[in-house]
């Protein structure tokens, strides 16, 4: 074969370049440094055409007719019927627009735009040192960002103590606290947690709102798609229930 993309025959089974890509883009992260180069790429293809071997060795055998291949082969068809079974009923799942809008309307509680704020700060591990530094930026002796590349521990130091915008329950509650009640643009007192003592300045604040439809159409969508899937299951598991009930038999233990 003259096919720049075939590189091995094995019986009727033809390697290609595609499949070693194939191979290579299944690895996971760790996996695919290692191969993904010259080398590894020959390691998979040596790996495909040793499999290929074994599976001519197999079918020669007649090993596709052993009884407990046989068997596992049931088990495994079996499991993947029923597993698209399910999804079938599942992925048949639709809503319109009509539908969303309806729901939205009638759930707005579960789509808000949560409360956040962008903050920055300067983290020192005594007290007294927090009370300097508070006292020093308070005097206008060194501004925040400053304070915060040359005292602060954290790495958010180069940055000028940045965290950047997040919400409620991702910070540790001591910090959080502050952070959603002190005035924006005001420098706290120390603050300590199990990391140390914290100087905050909060440079901006959004309070909980009410999301319009259009901003939340996606999660609109996705919640009463599963919504809909649940209802479809319990629907389709009641009936198969009714139909079957003859041969059901649940051992309640009694």
């Amino acid at each position: 074969m003259t096919d720049t993309n075939f590189l091995a025959k094995i019986g009727d089974k033809i390697i290609t370049k595609e499949d070693i890509e194939a191979a290579v883009n299944s690895l996971d992260q760790f996996q695919r440094a290692q191969f993904d180069n010259e080398e590894g790429r020959k390691r998979i293809l040596a790996d495909l055409i040793n499999q290929e071997l074994f599976y001519l060795d197999a079918i020669e055998n007649k090993l596709d007719q052993d009884e407990n291949f046989v068997k596992e082969i049931e088990l495994i068809k079996a499991n993947m019927l029923k597993q698209y079974a399910i999804n079938k009923l599942l992925s048949a799942v639709t809503v319109d627009e009509d539908e969303k809008l309806k729901f939205f309307e009638e759930n707005k509680e579960q789509f808000v735009e949560e409360e956040t704020a962008t903050a920055k700060h300067i983290l020192v591990d005594n007290e007294d040192l927090a009370k300097e530094v508070e006292s020093k930026i308070n005097k206008k002796e060194i501004s925040f960002e400053d304070a915060a590349v040359q005292y602060s521990t954290c790495p958010s130091n180069m940055n000028g103590g940045d965290l950047g915008t997040f919400g409620r329950g991702q910070m540790v509650p001591e910090f959080e606290e502050v952070v959603f009640t002190i005035p924006v643009g005001k420098l706290s007192s120390p603050v300590k947690t199990q990391f140390g003592y914290h100087l905050i300045l909060v440079t901006e604040r959004t309070e909980q709102k009410q999301s319009e439809y259009e901003d939340a159409k996606k999660d609109v969508e996705t919640s009463l798609i599963y919504k809909k899937q649940g209802e479809a299951f319990v629907g389709k598991l009641d009936e198969l229930t009714n139909k079957y009930k003859d041969i059901l038999v649940i051992n309640k233990g009694e």
